[in-house]
Parts: structure tokens; sequence; C-alpha cells
């Protein structure tokens, strides 16, 4: 108890006898017995207290991952709808094309028609 052996716990015991004397003595350990009694309930509150803010502590912990979370998903959906940022990206696809200043490469214009065409034969020479 308290890190106290037998002998120190014998010498006390003497020590109150003398100061206190025979007929005080059993009202004396009657009030340290409630004050033990008091103390030992108050660490068992103090105990439960901690107790409750350890998990008041935690679900805090939680709901902050959980605002962190929000909040980044928050900031991708910015991002996915940002109009300036969706128009910035399309300016820089349409300088990837060629300009009118750029020579063209007309592709050669074919007629549709439905008449026959001759084979040219090949000759040896």
């Amino acid at each position: 108890m308290f890190g106290l052996g037998f002998t120190e716990i014998l010498i006390i015991a003497v020590i109150a006898i003398l100061f206190l004397g025979p007929d005080k003595l059993p009202s004396a350990m009657v009030e340290v017995a409630k004050f033990f009694r008091t103390v030992k309930k108050t660490m068992s509150t103090v105990k439960d207290s901690l107790e409750q803010e350890m998990n008041v502590a935690d679900i805090k912990e939680e709901a902050l991952a959980y605002k962190k979370e929000l909040l980044n998903a928050k900031e991708s959906l910015n991002r996915a709808t940002d109009l300036k940022q969706i128009s910035a990206n399309l300016t820089n696809l349409n300088d990837d094309t060629p300009t009118d200043n750029a020579p063209k490469s007309a592709p050669k214009e074919e007629k549709v028609t439905f008449e026959k065409k001759i084979k040219e034969e090949k000759t040896d020479v």
C-alpha cells in the first residue's frame, strides 16, 4: 500500500496512538477509511471520464478523416467541372490543328461516273 512496508505502517500506527490517544484513534481510523474510499471512488470516476474522452477523441479523429476525404472529393469535383480549365485544355487542342497559313495538301477529287473504264494494255518495249 503506497510502497510502505509492514514496519513503516507499524511506526505510523504507534505515532498515531501517541498523538491521538486511545479514545480518538477509532474515530480517526473511520475518517481515514472514508477518505480512502472517497479517493478510490474519485479515481474510478476520473478513469471513466478519461475513457469517455478517449472515445470522443477517436470519434473526433474519424470525423476529421471523413472531413478530409470530403474536401478531397470536392476538390476533385471542382477540378473536373472547372470551365476555365476545360476551355484552356480545348484551346490547347486547337493549337495542335493546322492553321489556314499552313500549306494544305488537297485530296484528289475523283469523278463518279457510271461508264466503264477501259483498261490500257501494257506493251513490251
